[in-house]
C-alpha cells in the first residue's frame, strides 16, 4: 500500500513540475515570438516547451531525456535558458551528446566493417531479422535511440512512456478545464 501511494505522489509532483515548466515554456515563446500570428505561433509553441518540459522533468541520467534537449539546444537555446535557469546543466547535456555521438558514428562504422550477411533462412533467422528489424523501429522513436543496446533501450522506452503519459495526462486535463470553463460561459448568456 505505501509503495502505491508514493508511486502515486511521485506522478503527482512529476506532474505539477511538468505543468509548472510547460506553461512557463509557452509564455517565454509567445514573449520571444510576438510579431508572428497566434495561430501561426501555437503549436510551435505547445510542442516545443512541452518537450523542453518533460526532457528537464527526468533524470539527467537518461538518454532519451538528453537527446531531446540536445535538439532543442541546437536552435531554441534561449527559450531553453529562460525555461530551466540553468546553464552549466544544459551545457553539460548538450556536450555529453555531442562525444557521445562521436562515439555511436565511430563504434557504427566500425561494426558495418565487420558485418558478413549470411545466406540462411531457418526459422530463428527469421525471427531474429524481425526482433532486429522491429529494434530499429523503437530506436527511431526514441530520442537518443539510435546507439544503444536492447537492455537500455528498453529501460529508456519505458522510462519515456511513463514521461509521455504524464505529459498527456496534464494536456487532456488542462483542455478538459478549459471546455468546462468555455461551456460555463456560453451557458451565461
Amino acid at each position: 500500500m505505501k509503495s502505491s501511494t508514493m508511486c502515486n505522489s511521485s506522478v503527482v509532483l512529476l506532474k505539477q513540475e511538468f505543468l509548472k515548466k510547460w506553461i512557463k515554456g509557452l509564455h517565454t515563446y509567445s514573449n520571444f515570438n510576438k510579431n508572428m500570428s497566434i495561430m501561426d505561433r501555437r503549436k510551435p509553441a505547445i510542442k516545443l516547451s512541452a518537450d523542453v518540459a518533460i526532457a528537464s522533468t527526468r533524470k539527467p541520467a537518461t538518454r532519451w531525456s538528453r537527446a531531446l534537449m540536445a535538439d532543442i539546444l541546437g536552435t531554441n537555446r534561449i527559450l531553453v535558458e529562460q525555461v530551466l535557469g540553468r546553464k552549466q546543466d544544459m551545457r553539460a547535456a548538450s556536450g555529453l551528446m555531442k562525444c557521445s555521438k562521436k562515439i555511436l558514428r565511430r563504434s557504427s562504422l566500425i561494426a558495418r566493417r565487420r558485418v558478413v550477411p549470411r545466406r540462411v533462412t531457418e526459422p530463428s533467422s527469421i525471427a531474429r531479422k524481425l526482433v532486429k528489424n522491429r529494434t530499429s523501429v523503437l530506436k527511431s522513436l526514441l530520442p537518443g535511440g539510435e546507439g544503444m543496446d536492447e537492455v537500455s533501450l528498453i529501460q529508456e522506452t519505458l522510462d519515456y512512456i511513463v514521461s509521455l503519459r504524464v505529459q498527456v495526462d496534464v494536456m487532456r486535463r488542462l483542455a478538459a478545464g478549459s471546455l468546462e470553463e468555455s461551456l460555463c460561459d456560453h451557458h451565461q448568456f
